[in-house]
């Protein structure tokens, strides 16, 4: 062994939380040696109940990760193994350790590929640094949850955090949420696709997107780890466009794969490239807000927009999502589950308008029955643009489960 691989290997290695404060999550120091096997100290409150099994797997990991000689100080709070597996994982790594080997959690059951234009009314961000919001992040009913390497993640924590975020593709049941990832820019978030796209989420978001280059670049490398792993399944894109620059390129940006489901822009990062304050009314957002509206429609793709910060102001949140809805949006995002259900209702049919749209569309049967060629309803003459509108309205609320099959007719 070199003189530097041997200061590598014996560097010590850090991973996790622990303290009053934390829950579902453990602290792991890795302290490697050169003799004496593997030393382990444990400390935990349900150490009487699950001590042994925690023991145990840390062994398990280790020997996995080629680990031989070592002291290992466990600190747990309720840690799950997907967790316990990460924790030790990301330690190991630090300590100059395990390199290009995976310790993985067995996988629950894979659902359906997502439909291209599934519904996305809301996307609950979850922090991929905080295990314990994960396990009950799908019970809130939100369309899908966004487990997030980027923003929410402190630098010093990413690399652990993308194997939390790993082992919690594989572990988690997100029941019917659809299960996307936020990775970060590009060099780290190539890093990112290398040990998401094996464990398959069904969107990936690409934040800070400028050019079609850099959906380009993250396609391929997708495409790539897909190939290296023999799958098939398809992999979607939302590109997230947070500059001045990204906004007028929003057109060339939606159109750069043919796995791109949606565009989506996000405000926060867009008006301090603007250098101009955040508002509740959105006007300083609003050229933005409709350039991506027009880009994703004229694409093909779902217009998505950007998350409402302020928690506390339901209000405000319901006149957003009204508005959002009004432009064009077919979505939006949100950092609390408590706003789930009033955006979920901001993004709703109203009654007048299905009464409505249940009126031209029974119009519209009627015409095709006796073989007209024009739509009338009352005194108005109905375009086939208004038909299409209204069609699609009914069956968007009846997947929204505002509509029984029969009443689309």
């Amino acid at each position: 062994m070199s003189g530097t691989t041997e200061v590598a290997a014996r560097r010590t290695g850090e991973a996790g939380h622990c303290g009053a404060e934390i829950r579902s999550d453990l602290h792991v120091r890795v302290e490697p040696r050169d003799r004496g096997g593997i030393e382990i100290e444990l400390e935990s409150r349900v150490k009487p109940y699950y001590g042994e099994s925690i023991q145990r797997q840390t062994e398990d990991v280790l020997e996995a990760l080629g680990v031989r000689h070592a002291r290992v100080q466990v600190h747990d709070e309720g840690a799950l193994p997907f967790v316990i597996a990460a924790r030790i994982e990301a330690a190991v790594r630090q300590a100059g350790l395990g390199q290009g080997t995976r310790v993985l959690p067995d996988q629950v059951a894979l659902r359906p590929v997502s439909a291209r234009d599934r519904l996305r009314r809301s996307r609950l961000y979850v922090p991929g640094s905080e295990p314990k919001y994960f396990i009950n992040a799908a019970l809130h009913g939100a369309d899908a949850i966004i487990l997030d390497l980027e923003d929410s993640v402190h630098p010093s924590e990413k690399d652990a955090a993308r194997l939390l975020v790993r082992n919690a593709l594989r572990a988690v049941d997100f029941l019917d949420c659809e299960r996307m990832v936020r990775i970060n820019q590009p060099p780290l978030g190539l890093e990112d696709l290398n040990e998401m796209v094996p464990e398959l989420p069904d969107l990936i978001l690409l934040p800070k997107v400028e050019t079609p280059e850099q959906i380009v670049e993250a396609d391929v490398r997708i495409a790539t780890i897909k190939e290296n792993y023999g799958i098939d399944r398809t992999v979607w894109l939302m590109p997230i466009l947070e500059s001045a620059l990204g906004i007028e390129n929003a057109f060339s940006i939606a159109r750069a794969s043919a796995n791109i489901v949606a565009l989506t822009i996000g405000l926060e990062d867009y008006t301090a490239d603007l250098g101009v304050v955040k508002t509740s009314t959105g006007a300083e957002t609003l050229y933005a807000r409709q350039r991506v509206v027009n880009a994703a429609r004229a694409a093909g793709v779902q217009a998505i927009d950007s998350v409402f910060g302020d928690v506390g102001d339901m209000e405000g949140l319901r006149a957003w999502g009204q508005n959002s809805r009004a432009m064009g949006f077919e979505g939006m995002g949100c950092v609390h589950p408590l706003q789930i259900r009033v955006i979920h209702e901001a993004f709703a049919p109203t009654a007048a308008e299905l009464e409505k749209a249940r009126k031209i569309v029974a119009a519209y049967d009627e015409a095709q029955t006796k073989g007209l060629g024009v739509v009338s309803l009352g005194s108005k003459m109905i375009d086939p643009p208004v038909v299409h509108r209204a069609l699609k309205l009914m069956a968007r609320a009846q997947e929204m489960g505002l509509l029984e099959s029969k009443d689309k007719k």
